[in-house]
This record gives structure tokens, C-alpha cells and sequence, in this order.
């Protein structure tokens, strides 16, 4: 992997805590790339070459706390991490999955919706792979991917801001069910 320049790891640090102010005070509603780049002190050339556009710059945005997620139930401590049973790890990573998207809605509301695929790749495969393992763990006898896209399903961005700001969905209730899915897994 080629190694970023140091002037360039300073402009996106510069870049990236513009856009966490903007996004703290405005929402991201407010996120414009013309008033991050002057608020980082940076040409827009320079955050249209390094992001692509807002939906980019949303991704970035998320990275950090995505890179700790997948840490954590890849090698954090159990129930989340190794060490568990399958529905334990499976229950605890629904868990956390649904706090980490509803912590960063709005983000990943604008990453998810930029193209018909947006939501695919990336995280979205780890999630899907790391789950998939899990009900293959707890059921052998079943299309463990086609469960887990079952189970991801209800946490896509535009589903979740939906149901909890125009259906008044708690998140509570949004994890009880997916217990209750679960549960209909472990033999």
C-alpha cells in the first residue's frame, strides 16, 4: 500500500475536522464542500480530488468509528469479539450495528443514498460476512447469506431514519425484533 505524503495525511486530518465541526453545528444538511474547504483552509479542487463529492466525504467521515466497530467484533473482547457462542456474538453485534447506525444516521443516511448501490461493499460485506459465519455456526442447514441480508436488512440507513423519525420506531424496539429473528435461528 503506498504511504500518503505528510502534507496530505495534515490537509485530510485539516479536511476531516472542518466537516466534524460543520456537521456537529449544522447537520449534515449544512455539510457543503465549499464551506469545509474554507473552513480547513484548503482549495475545493482539493477536496473534490481526495473525496469525489459530499457522499465521499460522508464516508470518510465514518471511517473512524467503522474502523473501531469492526475491531471490536473482530478482535474485541466477547460478547461482541471471539470467545462467545455464535447467538451471543450474533445478538451483541445486532446490538452494537444498530447503536453504531443510529449514531451516525444522518452520515450514513447521505454514503447509503448516493447510488442505487451505495450501501454494498465495504462494510456492508464485512457485516454480511462476519454474520453469515455466525448463522452457519448456529445453522449449517441454512442460506446463512440470505439470512444475513435478513438480519441487515431492517439497519439500512434510509429504513432506520424512516421507521424512527416518521414512524416513531425506537431503537429499542428495532433490536428487540431482530432478537426476536434471531431467536427463530438458534436450533
Amino acid at each position: 500500500m503506498r504511504r500518503e505524503r505528510t502534507d496530505a495525511a495534515r490537509n485530510r486530518a485539516k479536511i476531516l475536522a472542518a466537516a466534524e465541526v460543520i456537521v456537529a453545528a449544522q447537520g449534515v444538511s449544512g455539510l457543503s464542500m465549499a464551506d469545509v474547504a474554507a473552513a480547513a483552509g484548503v482549495g475545493v479542487g482539493t477536496l473534490y480530488r481526495r473525496f469525489g463529492d459530499r457522499s465521499g466525504l460522508a464516508y470518510a467521515l465514518i471511517d473512524r468509528r467503522e474502523r473501531e466497530f469492526q475491531s471490536a467484533f473482530i478482535e474485541g473482547p466477547p460478547p461482541l469479539g471471539p470467545g462467545a457462542e455464535p447467538a451471543a456474538r450474533a445478538r451483541a453485534f445486532l446490538d452494537a450495528l444498530a447503536e453504531r447506525t443510529v449514531e451516525q444516521l444522518d452520515l450514513l443516511l447521505m454514503a447509503e443514498t448516493a447510488g442505487p448501490f451505495a450501501r454494498f461493499g465495504g462494510a456492508y460485506d464485512a457485516y454480511h460476512a462476519h454474520l453469515a459465519m455466525l448463522i452457519a455456526q448456529l445453522r449449517p442447514d441454512v442460506d446463512a447469506a440470505c439470512l444475513a441480508d435478513a438480519l441487515l436488512a431492517p439497519l439500512a440507513a434510509p429504513l432506520l431514519a424512516y421507521r424512527m423519525r416518521e414512524c416513531g420506531v425506537g431503537i429499542e424496539r428495532v433490536k428487540s425484533a431482530l432478537g426476536d429473528l434471531l431467536d427463530g435461528l438458534i436450533p
